[in-house]
Order: structure tokens, then C-alpha cells, then sequence
């Protein structure tokens, strides 16, 4: 697997990551003994970046993460994060007091001191991100975390926040379906030598190794709110996504490592984070970061999947009210 630098920090990470909310069970149910063989096959194929979550379970994901380490000489690089709270009066918070409280929790959860990356969830629009950039450098001064970022908010945010204390990394959604971030984000990233860390790269399951079934036990709730698996859309972006997976059948690729590849391919700041709890999908897309996408397959892709393809948002109203909009 080859490495990248993450941000600020220093830390060398893979490539590709893990993205670890199904260990929460938020894509059905999934034991311990299931998430510790995920994450051993995924330390065995040389992924060290893992990002987990206060909010995923709530909790589990960062138990099960601290029952592994524990019982593992391995030392990967570990993101966390904490600001979701379900208070329907205040669904962000970004208080320091808040914030620090749940570090704590957080780190008590994953056996740790200190943690390499702690992101805020989400940007609470009545605190600034100036004071949040502020009380970040106190958790780095104090030991706490190694470095810090933001979860779905804008390139204004970020240049604010990097001004005050600089910004290791960016979380924010980005696949061959979800391509706001290439309107100013990822591109702000490179200037500022920030991680842009991509969630959601196999779109929700649309790339995985077969596209994801609405009407399956795994789609859950979450899934289930967003417009474009919704009646009048989704026949649409299943009829267009089937063209994408009979090209990178035709390329030799299954389409999960072929957008990944891709989503690699936007930028050598760009580290996807993958989220699964099978070894058997683990395998469809592992050894994505060996596949080079040349300027022929680049514009295949393109021809089949142009820029804003898909039918329908990709959050729902209620989903997207915290996440930062910027065009």
C-alpha cells in the first residue's frame, strides 16, 4: 500500500483508509469478533488510517476499536470525532467544554492518551471557527491530539480555521456521484497542504461490488432518507451506475477499486476511507491504489458518468441542515 502524508501532523498514513461507522452497526448488525477480522485483514494489507466516531453506535465503533488495539501490537493512525449530538434543539455543538468532555470519553473508549486526528463532526455556524481553531491548539499543546480537522464544511471555513491553527485535514463526502468538493475544497487543500479525506467514495454502495439493494436488511435508515434512492431517481442512477460497472468489468477492475482509483487520481492530497465489515469486500477494492487511471480511461469514465449525473440530492433536508453548503 503505498503512503501519504497526513496535513499537518506528519504522519505517514495509507493511502487508502477505513472508514469504520459500520462497526456502529448503522449498516446492520456486526459483532466484535466480525469488526477485529475486518480490521486484522486490514492491517495485513498495509491500510493504517482509521476513522471512527463519538456518534457511530453510539460509541461502539471506538469500543470495538479500543478492544482491538488492546489485543494488538499495532499502532495505526487513528481519527476521531465529536460535535453530532442528538439534541434536535442543538444537533452541533462546538463548545470547548463540550468538545473536550467528549475527546476524553473518546480516548477512554479507544485506550489511548492521545489521538492522532480529532475532527469537529460538523461546524456549528454560532461558534466561529476562528475560537474552534484556537481551542484545537490547546488539545495539541496539551497532549491530547496530534493535530486536528472539519467534517463537511466549506473552502471560506477552512482558510478561516487554518489561519488560527493549521488544519491537517478535511472529511468531507466525495465520489464519482458527490462532486461538490471540486468546487473550491479540494483545491484549497492542496494550497494549504491539507488532507482531503474522502467518506462515502463507493457512493453509499452504488460502487460497491454489486450496487447496494434499497430493499435489503444493510441499506438502513440513514440510506433510506436520501432522495436519490428514492422512487422517481433511483431507477435513474441504478440505469446510469450499471454503465460504470460494466466498464470497469471491461477494463479488468472491479468497480469498487475503479472508484477509488479515480477518486485518488483527483489529487495526491486525496485519501479515501472506504467503509466496510467484509473481508470479501475488502478484497473487490484493496489493491486500488496500484491502478493508474490514464487520460484514455479518465475520459471513459467521464462519458459515462459526466458531472452531476446523479438524480436527486444526496442528503435529505433534515440530513443536510448541518452540513455546510457553499454554491
Amino acid at each position: 500500500m503505498k503512503m501519504k502524508k497526513l496535513g499537518a501532523t506528519g504522519a505517514q498514513i495509507s493511502a487508502i483508509g477505513l472508514g469504520c461507522m459500520s462497526f456502529g452497526r448503522a449498516m446492520g448488525d456486526c459483532s466484535e469478533a466480525e469488526s477485529h477480522a475486518t480490521l486484522d485483514a486490514v492491517w495485513d494489507a498495509g491500510i493504517n488510517f482509521l476513522d471512527v466516531a463519538n456518534v457511530y453506535g453510539p460509541h461502539i465503533s471506538e469500543d470495538v476499536m479500543g478492544t482491538w488495539l488492546a489485543s494488538r501490537r499495532h499502532q495505526p493512525v487513528i481519527a476521531t470525532k465529536a460535535g453530532i449530538q442528538r439534541d434536535p434543539n442543538r444537533p452541533v455543538n462546538n463548545d470547548p467544554a463540550y468538545l473536550e468532555a467528549e475527546l476524553d470519553g473518546s480516548l477512554k473508549r479507544l485506550g489511548a492518551d492521545c489521538v492522532d486526528l480529532f475532527y469537529i463532526h460538523r461546524h456549528e455556524q454560532a461558534v466561529p471557527i476562528e475560537d474552534v481553531a484556537g481551542f484545537m491548539a490547546g488539545l495539541i499543546s496539551k497532549g491530547k491530539i496530534k493535530g486536528w480537522g472539519m467534517s463537511e464544511v466549506s473552502p471560506t471555513t477552512l482558510r478561516r480555521a487554518h489561519t488560527v491553527t493549521p488544519v491537517s485535514a478535511v472529511q468531507n463526502e466525495y465520489s464519482l456521484w458527490s462532486r461538490q468538493p471540486e468546487l473550491g475544497l479540494i483545491q484549497d487543500c492542496a494550497k494549504l497542504g491539507v488532507t482531503f479525506v474522502a467518506f462515502s467514495p463507493l457512493a453509499r454502495g452504488v460502487f460497491g461490488r454489486t450496487i447496494i439493494d434499497p430493499n435489503s436488511i444493510e441499506f438502513g435508515p440513514f440510506r433510506a432518507e436520501m432522495p436519490r434512492f428514492h422512487a422517481g431517481n433511483w431507477e435513474h442512477n441504478v440505469k446510469i451506475a450499471n454503465r460504470f460497472h460494466a466498464l470497469a468489468q471491461d477494463h479488468g477492475f472491479t468497480a469498487p477499486a475503479l472508484a477509488l482509483a479515480w477518486t485518488m487520481a483527483q489529487g495526491d492530497h486525496i485519501v479515501p476511507i472506504p467503509g466496510t465489515r467484509s473481508i470479501d469486500h475488502l478484497n473487490d477494492w484493496i489493491k486500488a491504489d496500484e491502478i493508474t487511471i490514464s487520460r484514455d480511461l479518465a475520459a471513459e469514465i467521464d462519458a459515462v458518468l459526466p458531472i452531476g449525473w446523479a438524480w436527486g440530492d444526496r442528503y435529505s433536508e433534515a440530513q443536510s441542515s448541518t452540513a455546510e453548503r457553499y454554491c
